[in-house]
């Protein structure tokens, strides 16, 4: 009984570990703050480092571990202000892909503070400080483990 505890507890953590991705966070207006700005040099920007990062889910209170880091850069249409916003965010299991920011980088209109901006939205989730989620080894690991717990019980 000991080792299933023990099994259990190895494969919680490393689920945790792989489920929950680090991002930069910052917002940057008409270039108002550089280390937001591109080109992106994140030798200087730990202050703007969230790990893990943590992002709100439709329909739901509180934060939750993010599966995506995302990038928009735009330019506002009412006095052509730039924006640059790096942050994360999670899938909130709609059925449709229009509906999630994380499932598809597109480029088009957006509203940010009410205000509206074209420009592009990237998201990515392949690895820390994207802006590291299942990998194809990571998730056979995860299904390997699981089957040989339930099988253990």
């Amino acid at each position: 009984m000991n080792i299933r505890l023990f099994f259990f507890f190895f494969v919680s953590l490393y689920i945790l570990q792989v489920l929950s991705i680090d991002c930069f966070k910052c917002v940057s207006i008409n270039q108002d703050y550089a280390p937001c700005e591109d080109p992106f040099h994140n030798n200087y920007t730990l202050d703007v480092f969230e790990s893990p990062c943590m992002g709100g889910r439709k329909g739901r209170d509180g934060l939750f571990p993010a599966t995506s880091c995302v990038k928009i850069n735009g330019v506002f249409d009412d006095n052509g202000d730039t924006i640059t916003v790096r942050g994360c965010a999670l899938d909130s299991g709609t059925l449709t892909t229009d509906t999630e920011i994380v499932r598809m980088s597109h480029c088009g209109g957006f509203y940010y503070d009410n205000r509206y901006a074209r420009g592009c939205v990237q998201s990515c989730n392949d690895a820390d400080a994207c802006n590291s989620a299942v990998k194809l080894d990571s998730l056979l690991f995860i299904i390997v483990s699981l089957t040989s717990l339930i099988t253990l019980m």
